[in-house]
């Protein structure tokens, strides 16, 4: 069966002018390129590449695609419906995946889902398809997996409502990560922003041995960068090692990218990206791209000599990487199979692990698949079951019907694990777990890509550590975090057995088993009789409200309602689990406001003290006092606030809520992003040191006149503690067109009016 869903010649269209493009723009700048800036340069409206300052300078920019997943295109279908446009003006898609709870089983999760959120889905639907936007349904797969096998061009520029969406960079593609109301700008025919990113060059040299992938080489650049050493970047990665890389394996790479906060990453086109796209019905993009390979790549003199092309330059050798584990808390901090038994004992982390889960869109390919399933056969001929449960996520429904062919998910069954639906469910914490208390010290290991606090299961003391999926499906035959799966013996019936090295295949012999499944498109005759509806009563889904522009004496006077201690993620401010299906109703979902959040006012998680009560509340209670009584409130935080994934719930609650000012040491890209979208002042610390100002008595005028506020210009703010008064100084990162939103009161209110 083949479907169209790619449209073949708008697809040549856009290749034909991105060669083009860059012929010019070898012409005008007389330098050789960059991948990432013969990308980022053939999509600019404006202004001219050679004005552009990697760091300073905004570009606007024209996307060849908008993708979204369930959850975050509630809110920029809300969004895109405010214009009043019936059609999108780019190529879009909607893909369900973040609503289906784990708990039994595929089947049986799949068919709860569809029927507690019928509302939602049905709303999603019948937008997408009236708007003339792909819609996959549930069951159909991980957004970026299909995106991948379905949507993924070399040389687009794709934006997604989801910080994952660089997983498209495996296959040369720039795709990042945006806030809803920029995806429904851009498909309302707007341009794009993005402040010109730094580039960030990676050497792969040397090879992987058989026990290693793709994985293991993102978590080797996420303990040398940190979690906030991509931020502002775009990872660009080159050199021989590329040679020991499936297109799958890349794609994690480039998916785990999101962890170092970097804007995106990629890879150029080569061999195997040519097989994964004739694989997958794209044979059409290989036979213009194969003739035409150097548009696809960075100049030679750019591989040649990196340092003199990119802002920094980093090599890492895979023949020197081992494989190891990453945690517990956060993506960056690694160690080595060997090195675990200290590192747990010296920490008092328990060795017994709970779980083990495989899949996600970071490690849910045909490869992933195939070389875990090659462990479990080996353990099964042994007699062997595993000893904790197994947890399989297949990415699509594509790579669910190619494994089940293939006599895979026969072996996981077998060895007693669990096949998931084809969905997010653990990752993003859709997962109803029954086997701990609230509150219990736990371990967990995954092949997902985030492990922040409450992230998989909303248990604060869970601790997951991350790994490659032939690590986790290894050591759930042992059961414990101490175990060297590549060493260490188990006893089975009177014998010894240790794994061997996995065996697995980047691609399907047979090819894949194309689906399909859940595809919905509706042709512009269909369009014109659907219905949009949002029922008045609905606790799911509610219309926008419109945000007052500011006025000077808004930033007065204001109450700090919360000071967040340590890492504040978007989780932290903007949890997910049961809260996801709010995401469509902003009152509702407000109530949630930084529940995962430390306070230093309280020393607890999502609690805050009232300002004139003293009493203990959660920060949406006392800020919707607050609001009743017409006070302003700010956040502050400390270092790259607002990292991880890409909801702009975590923005727009402060903002509904009537938070004036977020003021921290440093943001994460996307939240900054999404708080001047919807009219919160973002702003930073000139002496980092002053956060220390701040006590649960504090009073912060900001001395801002929005109508005068400049680019780069420092912004004045007086701390009141106790008749005490200190002036310090704040930053801001505003451009001129992101002044524009600020001063309307919304990006959306410009966006109502275009």
């Amino acid at each position: 069966m083949f479907m169209e869903v790619l449209n073949k010649q708008e697809t040549l269209k856009l290749l034909t002018d991105y060669v083009n493009k860059v012929d010019s723009l070898r012409a005008l700048l007389r330098r050789p390129l960059t991948l990432t800036e013969k990308i980022l340069f053939a999509h600019l409206a404006d202004p001219s590449p050679a004005d552009v300052v990697r760091g300073l300078t905004p570009l606007e920019l024209k996307p060849d695609r908008v993708v979204m997943q369930d959850v975050t295109a509630q809110m920029a279908m809300l969004e895109f419906m405010t214009s009043g446009r019936d059609t999108v003006c780019v190529p879009a898609s909607i893909h369900c995946d973040h609503l289906i709870r784990a708990q039994e089983g595929a089947e049986k999760d799949l068919l709860r889902a569809i029927d507690e959120n019928k509302e939602v889905f049905d709303f999603l639907e019948s937008s997408a398809l009236k708007h003339g936007i792909d819609f996959w349904g549930p069951g159909a797969g991980i957004i970026h997996q299909v995106v991948l096998e379905k949507y993924a061009v070399p040389a687009n520029l794709i934006i997604g409502t989801d910080s994952h969406t660089p997983n498209a960079g495996g296959l040369g593609a720039l795709a990042i990560g945006v806030g809803g109301a920029e995806a429904a700008e851009v498909m309302a025919g707007l341009n794009w922003i993005l402040t010109a990113p730094k580039i960030l060059g990676i050497r792969l040299v040397g090879s992987l041995n058989p026990w290693l992938s793709g994985k293991d080489v993102i978590l080797k650049v996420a303990s040398l960068l940190t979690v906030k050493g991509g931020t502002g970047k775009i990872l660009e990665y080159f050199g021989p090692g590329l040679k020991s890389l499936s297109l799958t394996g890349r794609a994690t790479i480039t998916n785990m990218g999101a962890e170092l906060g970097a804007t995106t990453s990629i890879f150029p086109v080569d061999e195997r990206t040519f097989r994964y796209l004739n694989l997958t019905e794209r044979s059409f993009i290989t036979d213009f791209i194969q003739d035409k390979l150097a548009f696809f790549q960075a100049d030679k003199e750019v591989l040649d000599n990196p340092e003199s092309f990119f802002d920094e330059v980093i090599e890492i050798d895979l023949s020197s990487l081992k494989p190891g584990w990453v945690g517990p808390h956060t993506p960056d901090l690694y160690h080595s199979v060997e090195e675990m038994r200290e590192f747990l004992a010296q920490n008092d982390i328990p060795t017994e692990i709970r779980y083990a889960l495989i899949g996600s869109c970071t490690n849910s390919s045909y490869e992933d698949l195939s070389r875990s399933a090659s462990l479990a056969k080996q353990a099964l001929e042994h007699g062997l079951k595993v000893k904790i449960p197994l947890l399989v996520t297949p990415g699509s429904d594509q790579i669910l019907q190619t494994v089940q062919r293939d006599g895979f998910l026969d072996i996981f069954k077998a060895v007693g694990a669990t096949v998931l639906a084809n969905a997010c469910g653990p990752c993003i914490g859709q997962w109803s777990r029954s086997d701990i208390r609230k509150g219990e010290k736990n371990v967990i290991v995954t092949s997902y890509n985030r492990n922040f606090r409450k992230r998989n299961d909303g248990n604060e003391e869970t601790m997951a550590f991350i790994s490659s999926p032939e690590l986790v499906t290894a050591i759930a035959f042992y059961g414990r975090l101490d175990a060297n799966p590549l060493s260490d013996e188990i006893t089975v019936n009177g014998s010894s057995f240790k794994f061997l090295p996995p065996i697995g295949k980047e691609l399907p012999e047979n090819g894949f088993s194309i689906s399909y499944n859940g595809f919905k498109r509706a042709s512009e005759k269909e369009r014109k009789s659907i219905t949009v509806i949002i029922s008045p009563d609905s606790e799911r889904l509610a219309l926008l409200p419109v945000f007052p522009a500011p006025k000077s004496e808004d930033f007065l006077n204001l109450i700090v309602l919360f000071k967040a201690v340590g890492k504040c993620t978007t989780d932290h401010i903007s949890p997910a689990g049961s809260w996801l299906k709010y995401r469509g109703h902003l009152d509702k979902i407000s109530d949630n406001l930084l529940l995962g959040a430390t306070n230093e006012f309280t020393n607890e998680i999502g609690k805050t003290l009232d300002f004139f009560s003293k009493e203990t509340k959660t920060p949406a209670e006392v800020a919707r006092k607050y609001k009743e009584l017409g006070k302003g409130w700010v956040i502050i935080g400390e270092e790259n606030y607002g990292e991880g994934s890409s909801r702009e719930h975590a923005a727009m609650t402060p903002r509904y809520l009537n938070c004036k000012a977020v003021i921290v040491k440093s943001f994460a890209r996307i939240h900054e992003t999404n708080l001047k979208k919807h009219g919160v002042l973002p702003l930073t610390f000139e002496n980092p040191n002053d956060y220390l100002l701040f006590t649960v008595d504090t009073i912060i005028d900001i001395h801002v006149i929005p109508e005068e506020l400049a680019p780069g210009e420092k912004v004045r703010a007086t701390v009141r503690n106790d008749g005490r008064q200190t002036e310090i100084t704040l930053l801001h990162s505003f451009t001129k067109k992101e002044l524009d939103w600020f001063r309307k009161g919304s990006a959306l209110n410009i966006f109502r009016t275009s």
